[in-house]
Order: C-alpha cells, then structure tokens, then sequence
C-alpha cells in the first residue's frame, strides 16, 4: 500500500515539476517564445539582459537546461555552472566591464532573493554597487 501510494505522489509531482518547466519565463526566452535581448548562446546555456538591471550592465545567464535552483542541481552539472562562470566571464569583456569589475549572483530559494525558479547567474557591472553585498 505504501509502495503504491509513493508512486502516485510521485507521478503528481511529475507532472506539477513538468507543468512548471512549460511555464517557466527562461524556458520561454530559450525557446524563443518570449523576448528577450539576448546577447550570448550557445549550447548548454543562453544570456539576455535583466528587464529590471540594478547597474548600467545586467545580464542573466541561464542553462538552457531547466534546473529550478541550486539545490536541485545533479552531480552531473558540475561543469555547466563552470561554463557558466566563464560564459559570464566572457561577456564582461565584450560589454566592456571586465577591467573595472563586475558581481557574479546566484540566488537560491526564497530566502535567498531567488523570484525566478529557473537557476541563473546575474552578471553585473558598469557602475559601482550602491548597496555593496557582505
């Protein structure tokens, strides 16, 4: 009874996890139903500029694969989020940021200012930060 009562909990989350990947914004932009200024893509993971920047440059760079947070990530995205910090590296430069500096973010959970559960990097810079973190 137990064992049959795990699988339908499980076959509802399922479908709940599914349903929240179709109507996840960053699915959409990646998919190219939603707009977006994208400025870098490639295949494991696509950038665009934030539509509410807090600096004259703020770029999200999100796995094209739908991982809702950190904590959701697999042993097996490891390197993915090292193409991501280099990806955001790369972007620096090409926005003219990288000299002066810049801020990595990564959100995670409510707690943690996360307001999209799609996992993503914001890549900030151009201006010093008015409200420096730590």
């Amino acid at each position: 009874m137990f064992r049959a009562l795990a699988a339908h909990w499980f076959a509802k989350f399922s479908a709940l996890k599914a349903t929240m990947t179709d109507s996840c914004i960053f699915c959409k932009v990646i998919n190219d139903e939603a707009k977006a200024t994208i400025v870098y893509r490639d295949e494991q993971v696509t950038a665009f500029r934030d539509i509410h920047p807090v600096g004259p440059v703020h770029i999200l760079i999100v796995p094209n694969k739908h991982i809702q947070s950190v904590n959701e990530m697999d042993e097996a995205d490891k390197p993915l989020v090292g193409h991501m910090i280099f990806t955001a590296k790369r972007i620096a430069a090409q926005e003219h940021i990288a000299e002066g500096g810049y801020h990595l973010i990564m959100n995670t959970g409510p707690n943690g200012g996360q307001t999209v559960f799609h996992m993503h990097l914001h890549l900030i810079g151009g201006d010093r930060m008015k409200h420096p973190m730590g």
